[in-house]
């Protein structure tokens, strides 16, 4: 039988409280590690990126050092704790003797019986309480309490029903009562307690829980899917207009602050500044349409947006950080702003909001010269390129000047990466052609190059195969008509990347205050009616194996799909695929491609068979009954008999008429 008892040594909760120590350092401890790895070969290395790269190095060890300096401070705490609670239990003796009648006694385990008792007459004449003389500070109740320990260790040893109890509970005296200590202290049973006790129990269960369970829910209610406060999405809807123009969606983008920017400090003298110089950049009739009705917070929104497209240095830390903490945000707008946009099925909007991406990427101004990307280049050089627009003739351009920005920029197309589609084709998993309504798959090929490499969207055709080479290349068209099929026969949107393939790593982005991974969007388009036909999905991982711009480098692509139904009708469709980088500005891919929707009669009689035998439900299943309520079309069973029971009918109505005959 177990007796519970509250533990007042407190060695239970000893054991709990360093178990629990054990957790949480196990988890904190590992934070304290500073992460030596890095991908350097990854990154850009023109001479800006490297630069990022060392003050956002010196920004993040001071944040680090900050932020381990608390850190560690409670941790060093808990490790002292731990510490002094682990000493406490390894110098605490715990009582816990097992019964030995021979120690009590004091006989070796070896003496017999006629030892034991001649040894217990002894003893028993010595410590007799009657024969004892109790010496200073002794009791006649600790004589006969050692009296009855050495009776109680001779009948251990020599009566049997005595003996066996030792053996199996461990003590002469049979099954004993065991105490369990219970980690909680004693006062919290008292009944002079009872009253904190409850109201403590009240105030925890009664009123912190359901705080904290409602500030919870409140405040997830405040955000949408896409992760921004529900009044900014209401702002986003409210303002979006078809036909607003890239520098529209800039205001538009800045006006979700007023809800979304708790973090913005008050206005400062840096901040003065900065309008100056953005009103004086931008012009008046420009400045005053994006500040026309907007509060403070909306403005200071704008004037750091626009300092950080207009390139202009900031002195202020603090105002500083505040801008990384904007910037760093506004991809989590611009994916709001972006649904709203594919709600309307708007192309031109979604077009600018996807372009955004791209400008604050690389810090430009919309409508500015893509040129300025490139490192080193400056608005006073792109008037004295010669008015070129493509990057490799602006590198070979800088090389015959002999200008020192020709290694930067080299070093940047490195980690530019132009797509190119390989190969863009609409498939319909295990049919022949293209049906009304049917669930089409649009296959594409990408990879990414160096734009001193690149030759353009689409890959080259290259000379004409000869006559030796025309088995080569009829084995690898088989082998990619087949790793097509069997990308396209599985459930991934995107084709596993081969060992060989490295990504592409980090892009070049000096501005942006993180390292920037590029993505790219897909959708299918229609421009002459402004209209998304097929939303944007997102894809990342091109394969850019390639680590010098030499044309030469073994190149890998990757396979893509994206799903929609085709249109309900039989005709030839054109539509645009676009690719549009989230990185870099101008780097879209467009094609146009035509799907055509043949009549299911251009299946052959087997494919028809099939298609039938799958698609209509007999007229008498439940299946059938229910296509039939929605005018679908079923199998229509034969009735065995028929024209028996019809003639049968009618010779009964006949005889019947005649018999009508006869009786008039």
């Amino acid at each position: 039988m177990a007796d519970y008892d509250y533990d007042e040594g407190g060695f239970m909760a000893l054991y709990f409280l360093l178990t629990f120590l054990i957790i949480v350092l196990l988890i904190l401890t590992p934070s304290l590690i500073p992460s030596w790895q890095t991908s350097v070969a990854r990154h850009c290395q023109c001479s800006e990126c490297l630069e990022k790269r060392r003050r956002i190095a010196k920004g993040s060890w001071k944040l680090t050092f900050q932020i381990l300096s608390k850190v560690s401070t409670i941790a060093v705490v808990l490790w002292g704790v731990f510490f002094a609670v682990a000493y406490k239990l390894l110098t605490t003796k715990i009582e816990s003797k097992i019964y030995d009648p021979f120690a009590v006694l004091g006989l070796a385990p070896t003496d017999d019986e006629k030892a034991i008792k001649k040894h217990y007459k002894r003893l028993s004449i010595q410590f007799h309480p009657d024969k004892v003389k109790l010496a200073i500070n002794q009791t006649i109740e600790e004589v006969s309490s050692h009296f009855v320990d050495i009776t109680k260790a001779y009948k251990s040893l020599t009566d049997d029903v005595v003996r066996e109890n030792l053996r199996l509970y461990g003590n002469p005296d049979g099954k004993q009562d065991f105490k369990v200590g219970i980690a909680l202290p004693p006062w919290i049973i008292e009944s002079s307690n009872n009253g904190y006790v409850l109201g403590l129990y009240a105030l925890l269960i009664g009123g912190a829980l359901p705080y904290l369970v409602g500030r919870w829910w409140f405040s997830s209610r405040q955000f949408t899917k896409d992760g921004v406060k529900a009044r900014t999405a209401e702002t986003f809807f409210k303002s979006i207009k078809e036909e607003d123009s890239v520098d529209d969606v800039v205001g538009i983008l800045a006006k979700g602050w007023q809800f979304e920017a708790d973090f913005l400090s008050s206005p400062s003298e840096e901040t003065s500044r900065l309008e100056g110089l953005v009103q004086a950049t931008l012009g008046s009739d420009t400045w005053d349409k994006f500040t026309n009705k907007i509060n403070e917070t909306t403005k200071r929104a704008v004037i750091l947006l626009y300092a950080y497209l207009l390139r202009l240095p900031i002195e202020d830390s603090s105002l500083r950080r505040e801008q990384n903490s904007l910037l760093l945000h506004t991809p989590t707008l611009l994916t709001s702003l972006l649904a709203i946009t594919l709600s309307h099925n708007w192309l031109i909007p979604t077009l600018h909001v996807m372009h955004l991406h791209a400008y604050l990427a690389q810090a430009i101004q919309p409508g500015s010269d893509e040129l300025l990307q490139l490192p080193g280049i400056k608005d006073d050089d792109v008037a004295t390129l010669g008015g070129s627009r493509d990057i490799k003739n602006v590198f070979k351009e800088i090389l015959n000047r002999g200008d020192n920005r020709g290694e930067a920029i080299k070093r940047a197309s490195l980690r530019w990466g132009c797509l190119e589609v390989l190969d863009l084709q609409f498939k319909v998993i295990g049919e022949r052609i293209i049906t009304p309504s049917a669930v089409v798959q649009l296959v594409f090929k990408l990879r990414l190059v160096s734009p001193l490499e690149s030759s353009g969207s689409t890959k080259s055709m290259g000379p004409l195969p000869s006559e030796t080479d025309v088995d080569t290349t009829k084995r690898t068209a088989t082998a990619e008509s087949e790793r097509t099929q069997a990308f396209l026969n599985s459930k991934k949107e995107a084709e596993d990347l081969q060992p060989v393939d490295s990504g592409f790593g980090f892009a070049h982005a000096p501005y942006w205050p993180e390292d920037r991974r590029p993505s790219w969007w897909v959708f299918v388009g229609d421009q002459k009616l402004n209209r998304v036909i097929v939303p944007p999905v997102r894809f990342t991982d091109v394969p850019y194996p390639s680590a010098t711009p030499d044309s030469s480098a073994e190149k890998t692509d990757r396979l893509y799909k994206i799903q929609f139904q085709a249109p309900p009708t039989v005709g030839a469709y054109t539509f645009q695929i676009n690719f549009v980088s989230d990185t870099f500005v101008v780097e879209d891919v467009r094609q146009n491609i035509t799907l055509k929707v043949e009549d299911v009669s251009a299946l052959t009689a087997d494919e028809q068979g099939a298609e039938d035998e799958i698609s209509d439900p007999e007229e008498d299943s439940i299946a059938g009954q229910m296509a039939a309520m929605r005018g679908g079309p079923v199998k229509k069973l034969a009735v065995s008999g028929s024209d028996d029971d019809e003639s049968t009918t009618d010779g009964e109505q006949s005889s019947g008429s005649d018999s009508d005959s006869d009786s008039d």
